[in-house]
C-alpha cells in the first residue's frame, strides 16, 4: 500500500483529500480529492510567474483542512526575499482556496496556471497499482470536466479563468497586484454523479458534543479538541436511513462500517452523548441475520499465534452492552424499549452459541475461546441482565448464572501458573491446550462495565490474579513507555511494528487505563496515560490506530506504522475515554444519579471538562490538583451520588 504515515489527510467523509507537505498534487500515490472512495481530482499543480513556489509550510487546522504556505520570487534582481506568498487552504468537501499576497514595494503583474488531471479511480484500485491513466478533459462551466463509464467530475473557478486549454489541463488567469495587496482564487471539485451529501460531522445535527478540556497539561486540551473534531469527520451515514449515523473504521484504509469497531468507539465516546450509540445500535439492528441475532461482521487477522478473529462475535456481545451502558448515560426510555428486542436477540444468541458449555469458543470448526472473547461475553451477559430487568424483562437470572459459571472456571482453566505469580492464557483451543503468551488482549479483563448507581460489573479476575496481571501490564515487556504493546518485548516472535505482534494499539492502552483507575491501580495507570499523551503530541495529537512499540528513550519519538489508519474511530474515541476517566464519571441517568471516582493523583493536574452530556443536558466537570472533583455543569435534577 501508498505510505500515508506522513500525508495530510483532511477528512469530512464522505469526502476526502490526500497532500504530502509540498502541497502540489502531482497525481502519484494516494494524492487527490476523493469523494465517496473515488477520486475526482488526482493533479492540481499551481504555477505563478511560471514558476513552482517554494514550500515552507504546511500542517492541518482541522480535521478536515490544511493550510499550505509557498513563496517565490518573480523578480530575481530585487534580492534575496521573496515578494510573493501563496497561501493554500485545501478542504475535505473539495474547495481549495490559492491566496497570492505581494510583498514587493512595486506593482506585480505575472500570470497563475494551475494544472489539472484525474484518472476517476477507486481508492482501491490506486493502493494497489492498478489506476488507470489521465482522462481527457473538456471544457465547462469556467472550469474542466472529465467523464468516463464510471462517473464524473469537474473544477469549477472563481473568478473564472482568463483561459482554459482542455489539451492541457490548464487554467490560467492574468493576476496584478498593487504593493502590499492579495488576490484569492477558488477552485471547486465535484461530482456530477447523483446529489453529494454534506458530511455529517458539519451539519448542526452532528451526534457527537463538541466536548472541550481546559487545565494545565496542554496536551489534553489539544488532544481532546483533536479527538472530537476526527470523530465528526468519520461520521457516516446509513444509505437507506439517512437520519442514522455512525462512525467510519478509519481513513484511508476503511472508510465504511465495521461492526466491532462502530460499537467500540461509540461506547468509548459515551461522554459526548448517546445519540451516536444509538444511531449505531439501530444500523446494526438492521444488519442481524435472521433466526440466529448475530450481527454480522468480517474476519480480523489476529497475528502469527491464532487464527483470524471473528468479528461478529465480539460486535454481537458488545450490543446489548452499549445499549445498556447509553441507558446509563441518558439514553431515553422510548429508544432503549425500541432497541431492546435487538439486544434480546445478541443475548439469546450468546446463550444458544455457549449451550451446555462455559466458554464461548470462535465459531470456526475446532475454534480456540480466546481471553478478551470470554471477558467480552462474561461483560455482555452482566450488563445484559441488568437491562433486562430494568426493563422488566426475563432472563437476567439465567445471564448471571452462567456469567458466575464463566468466572468459576475461568479463573482455573486460563490461569497460567508461573513462578513470577502466573499469567492470563491468550487462548485455550478445543482440546484443552492453552496458549500463553502474554499480550494486551488481557487489559479487556480490566473493562467491567457500568451497572445501576455507579457501581461497575465484577470481573472474571479475582483480586490476587487482578494485581498479577496489573504487575505485568507495567513492566517493562509491556510497556513501551507510548503504551501498551500487543505482545510483550520478551516472547517470541515480538515484533515492534507487528500489527498484532508488538505494536501498541491506542485502543488496548486506553481500556487499560480507565479499567487500571477504575479498579483503584492509579499509580500503574499514570505512566501509561503520559505515555500515549507523550505520542499524541508527537503525532501532533491525531492519534493513529497502532505505532511501533520500540521502547522509548530520551529524545526519541514514537514510530509511524506504515499501514495504521489515521484517524481512526477508535483512536480518536480512545483519547476521550482516558481524559474522562480522570474525573471518573459514572452516571445513573434513570435513577437521576451521576457517582464520580476521579483519579486522586491528578497526573496532569487540574482538568477541566466542559460541554460532555449526562442524561441529556450539557455536563461540565472539573479535578483539582488535589484529585476533588466539583461539577460544574449538569441536567437539573441530576444528584451527585456517594
Amino acid at each position: 500500500m501508498p505510505p500515508t504515515h506522513t500525508a495530510l489527510i483532511c477528512v469530512a467523509l464522505p469526502g476526502l483529500a490526500i497532500s504530502t507537505d509540498q502541497a502540489q498534487l502531482t497525481g502519484r500515490g494516494l494524492e487527490g480529492y476523493y469523494r465517496a472512495g473515488r477520486r475526482l481530482l488526482s493533479r492540481c499543480q499551481v504555477r505563478v510567474a511560471g514558476r513552482e513556489p517554494l514550500a515552507v509550510q504546511a500542517r492541518m487546522t482541522a480535521a478536515d483542512q490544511a493550510r499550505f504556505l509557498g513563496t517565490l520570487r518573480s523578480s530575481p534582481g530585487a534580492g534575496p526575499d521573496p515578494d510573493i506568498v501563496v497561501e493554500r487552504i485545501r478542504h475535505a468537501d473539495g474547495t481549495e482556496r490559492i491566496t497570492l499576497h505581494s510583498t514587493s514595494p512595486r506593482p506585480l503583474r505575472f500570470p497563475v496556471e494551475v494544472a489539472l488531471g484525474t484518472d476517476l479511480a477507486d481508492l482501491g484500485a490506486i493502493a494497489s497499482g492498478t489506476a488507470g491513466p489521465e482522462l481527457p478533459a473538456s471544457v465547462h462551466d469556467g472550469g474542466l470536466r472529465w467523464s468516463c463509464a464510471v462517473g464524473t467530475s469537474a473544477v469549477t473557478a472563481d473568478p473564472p479563468p482568463a483561459d482554459a486549454l482542455a489539451s492541457a489541463g490548464l487554467l490560467r488567469w492574468d493576476v496584478e497586484l498593487p504593493p502590499g495587496g492579495r488576490t484569492t482564487l477558488e477552485l471547486r471539485v465535484r461530482s456530477d454523479g447523483p446529489g453529494s451529501v454534506r458530511a455529517v460531522g458539519r451539519t448542526a445535527t452532528t451526534p457527537l458534543a463538541a466536548a472541550r478540556a481546559t487545565g494545565e497539561h496542554p496536551g489534553a486540551q489539544a488532544l481532546m479538541r483533536v479527538s472530537v473534531e476526527d470523530l465528526q469527520a468519520l461520521l457516516l451515514r446509513d444509505p437507506t436511513h439517512p437520519a442514522d449515523t455512525y462512525l467510519a473504521a478509519g481513513v484511508p484504509w476503511r472508510c465504511g462500517l465495521a461492526p466491532a469497531e462502530a460499537l467500540t468507539a461509540a461506547r468509548m465516546a459515551l461522554p459526548l452523548g448517546t445519540r451516536l450509540a444509538a444511531s449505531t445500535l439501530r444500523v446494526l439492528a438492521r444488519t442481524q441475520l435472521p433466526g440466529s441475532g448475530a450481527i454480522p461482521g468480517p474476519l480480523r487477522d489476529a497475528g502469527p499465534r491464532l487464527p483470524p478473529t471473528c468479528t461478529s462475535t465480539e460486535a454481537t456481545v458488545l450490543f446489548p452492552v452499549l445499549l445498556a451502558e447509553a441507558r446509563r448515560w441518558g439514553l431515553p426510555e422510548r429508544e432503549t424499549e425500541e432497541l431492546l428486542p435487538a439486544a434480546e436477540r445478541c443475548l439469546t444468541w450468546l446463550r444458544t452459541t455457549v449451550g451446555d458449555g462455559t466458554y464461548l469458543y470462535d465459531p470456526q470448526t475446532d475454534g480456540p475461546a480466546r481471553c478478551e472473547t470470554q471477558a467480552h461475553a462474561h461483560r455482555a451477559a452482566l450488563l445484559g441482565a441488568d437491562l433486562l430487568d430494568a426493563c422488566g424483562r426475563p432472563g437476567g437470572d439465567g445471564l448471571r448464572q452462567w456469567a458466575r459459571a464463566l468466572g468459576s472456571a475461568f479463573r482455573e482453566d486460563f490461569w497460567v501458573e508461573h513462578p513470577g505469580g502466573g499469567r492470563p492464557a491468550a487462548a485455550r483451543a478445543s482440546d484443552g491446550r492453552l496458549l500463553t503468551h502474554l499480550g494486551a488482549f488481557a487489559v479487556h479483563l480490566l473493562d467491567t462495565g457500568l451497572l445501576g448507581g455507579g457501581e461497575l460489573a465484577p470481573g472474571l479476575l479475582d483480586e490476587v490474579r487482578t494485581e498479577q496481571l496489573v504487575r505485568l501490564l507495567g513492566g517493562p515487556a509491556m510497556d513501551s513507555g507510548w503504551g501498551l504493546r500487543g505482545l510483550g518485548a520478551d516472547e517470541a516472535g515480538y515484533n515492534p511494528l507487528g500489527h498484532r505482534g508488538g505494536a501498541v494499539r491506542v485502543q488496548e492502552t486506553a481500556v487499560a487505563v480507565a479499567g487500571l483507575a477504575a479498579a483503584g491501580y492509579e499509580r500503574e495507570a499514570t505512566p501509561l496515560l503520559r505515555g500515549v499523551l507523550a505520542a499524541a503530541d508527537a503525532f501532533g495529537h491525531r492519534l493513529p490506530e497502532m505505532y511501533a512499540g520500540e521502547q522509548r528513550t530520551g529524545g526519541s519519538a514514537p514510530v509511524p506504522h506504515p499501514a495504521a489508519c489515521r484517524p481512526a474511530a477508535v483512536a480518536a474515541a480512545a483519547g476521550i475515554l482516558m481524559l474522562t476517566t480522570l474525573a471518573g464519571i459514572r452516571p445513573d441517568a434513570p435513577a437521576g444519579t451521576v457517582t464520580l471516582r476521579p483519579v486522586r493523583s491528578a497526573p496532569l493536574g487540574e482538568i477541566g471538562l466542559t460541554g460532555l452530556r449526562v442524561a441529556g443536558a450539557p455536563f461540565s466537570v472539573r479535578v483539582g490538583r488535589l484529585g476533588l472533583a466539583m461539577v460544574e455543569e449538569a441536567a437539573e435534577g441530576l444528584q451527585l451520588g456517594g
